[in-house]
């Protein structure tokens, strides 16, 4: 066992020593150490049951003949830092989740792992140690939230965001805007949609790092507990049979998670978060290969662009269902999971015994082949001269199309000002520049701004470009990840107001006929000049590697 440089042997004597202080006995000592780690908060719903998951997940390890070990980590949560400084913390908090997981993981020389994680940033965090360490361990999402209703409508998060843009409009006024506050957000779990957390939730299952199905399961189901308690099991079984993560993080698998988000219209964050989890896994793996996944029609009826919330698609059959129409139309393959069973093995399990059904048939959130939404996933990968590493173009509902003036800010807080202030007119593209990894730093989500166009009702009439990124919450004509990014002499900074700017998703294009070469680059000076968001800002890749901090 790893452990065994900490507890065997007389020279070991001080370890073990410290390990009984704890409450261990011999026979506890003996056993595997199995690390619990999760990013427990109660400053937010998203991760508030983790701590309560941790036992259960405590109580499957020891089922399982282990010992469990606990550790608590970060987590900042995006939907109370948006549109503050506070967002920037949110991408780099990615890495540091990563960070250390590993760091107390093998500074105790573990010899397995299971992970409970919550909201957006420490999902694909979860993923990254994994394959980073290459430990036996599975994943466990604390699960959505359950809708919340206003005047007998199901809401999320997303519609407060939408409400804060329509009440600047005087479309609704403060009491409609306080009750929709009051109503959005019912209890514990991540925000409801097929948002980051969500998307990316369905990415590890797809991946084999999390057991089919136990994703699904909503936050404030009874039903977690047991989920938590077998993922224990799982760890421990891993562990024995001598599974690693790296067996399942392949390329295939990378290429059916990248199909799932297109599939299901995913938040776009699942393409940074994929070419992280894929390079600490060490695997090849380019940006490129999203445009061949995003071919994928949208086949589930899903927030923000559509109807539901992660709690009725739970109810349609969840991850499987999704999984198993991409399977029956050949769009996935067959890859190992951690739990020992094959991808498509998971998938047949969990048809054979299906959640309760609700009140909405499967058919209805998940159309599937026979009723695709569009003929095309969710995004796009574009390239250009205004974006020469390429960007992510998250796709409106009919437009495929763009051309309009350029109205250029140098931060997102100047844009939402100017949108507040209804100065941005139909026609008009939105450039928010300086806002990417090293720039920003920290190349916040641009929700408070995109919300708040689609509350005033331009989600249809203009775009938004970015060197940025989006929360999983924002639809309409949106370009984000545009690299390199300005800060590091990408075009956007030569980009001045009314500039024409084309948008061209048919010809995978993002482009501007100003002679941008003749211009000297603007340039700002740095945010942020000390601690940790400076140490990332100067560390930090471009966001078509990921945004990854590691060599």
């Amino acid at each position: 066992m790893n452990s065994d440089q900490i507890k065997s042997g007389p020279s070991r004597a001080p370890a073990r020593a410290m390990l009984r202080a704890t409450g261990l006995s011999d026979a506890d000592i003996a056993k595997p150490l199995v690390g619990v780690v999760h990013t427990w908060s109660d400053i937010s719903p998203c991760n508030l049951t983790l701590k309560e998951l941790a036992q259960s997940a405590r109580e499957g390890i020891k089922a399982a003949g282990g010992t469990p070990v606990e550790f608590n980590t970060i987590a900042v949560t995006d939907g109370i830092a948006m549109g503050t400084t506070g967002m920037r913390a949110s991408l780099p908090s990615r890495e540091v989740i990563a960070d250390s997981i590993e760091l107390a993981v093998t500074g105790h020389c573990l010899d397995a792992l299971v992970v409970l994680v919550g909201c957006d940033k420490t999902i694909p965090a979860a993923a990254m140690a994994l394959g980073r360490m290459d430990l036996p361990g599975v994943v466990l999402y604390g699960g959505t939230i359950q809708p919340g209703v206003c005047k007998a409508k199901k809401i999320t998060v997303q519609e407060v965001f939408e409400a804060v843009g329509a009440h600047a409009a005087g479309r609704i006024d403060d009491a409609e805007l306080g009750e929709i506050e009051r109503r959005a957000c019912p209890g514990a779990g991540a925000c409801g949609g097929q948002f980051t957390a969500n998307t990316m939730a369905m990415v590890l299952t797809t991946l084999g790092l999390s057991p089919m199905g136990l994703n699904d399961i909503p936050a404030t189901d009874p039903a977690k507990r047991d989920a938590a308690f077998r993922c224990g099991a799982f760890a421990m079984d891993a562990l024995r049979a001598g599974r690693r993560p790296r067996e399942a993080i392949t390329a295939q698998a990378l290429r059916n998670a990248a199909i799932t988000v297109a599939a299901t219209a995913g938040s776009t964050n699942a393409v940074l978060h994929l070419l992280a989890i894929a390079h600490e896994a060490g695997v090849p793996f380019p940006l490129e290969e999203f445009e061949a996944a995003s071919r994928t029609p949208v086949i589930a009826d899903l927030k923000p662009g559509g109807r539901f919330t992660a709690v009725e698609l739970h109810a349609a059959g969840g991850t499987a269902r999704v999984l198993d129409e991409l399977r029956a139309a050949g769009r996935i393959t067959d890859t190992p999971t951690m739990t020992g069973q094959t991808l498509f093995a998971a998938v047949d399990a969990a048809m054979a015994n299906p959640p309760a059904a609700g009140d909405i048939t499967p058919t209805e959130v998940v159309p599937g082949f026979a009723s695709p939404l569009k003929p095309h996933g969710g995004y796009s990968v574009l390239y250009g001269n205004l974006a020469p590493e390429g960007c992510i173009c998250k796709l409106p509902a009919k437009h495929r199309r763009h051309e309009g003036p350029a109205r250029v800010f140098d931060s997102e807080d100047a844009a939402f000002a100017a949108v507040q202030a209804r100065a941005i007119q139909p026609g008009d593209v939105v450039v928010i520049r300086f806002e990417g990894p090293a720039g920003g730093p920290g190349m916040r989500e641009m929700l408070a701004v995109t919300a708040a166009l689609v509350g005033q009702g331009l989600g249809n009439d203009v775009a938004l470009i970015t060197d940025g990124r989006f929360s999983g919450a924002t639809h309409g004509f949106m370009v984000g990840h545009i690299s390199p990014e300005a800060a590091r002499g990408g075009p956007l900074a030569q980009l001045r107001d009314g500039d024409r700017v084309v948008i061209d998703v048919d010809a995978r294009e993002i482009r501007t006929d100003a002679d941008l070469s003749a211009r000297e680059p603007a340039h700002i000076e740095p945010r942020v000049r000390h601690g940790a968001l400076a140490k990332y800002a100067r560390s930090v890749a471009s966001a078509s590697r990921g945004a990854i901090t590691t060599g």
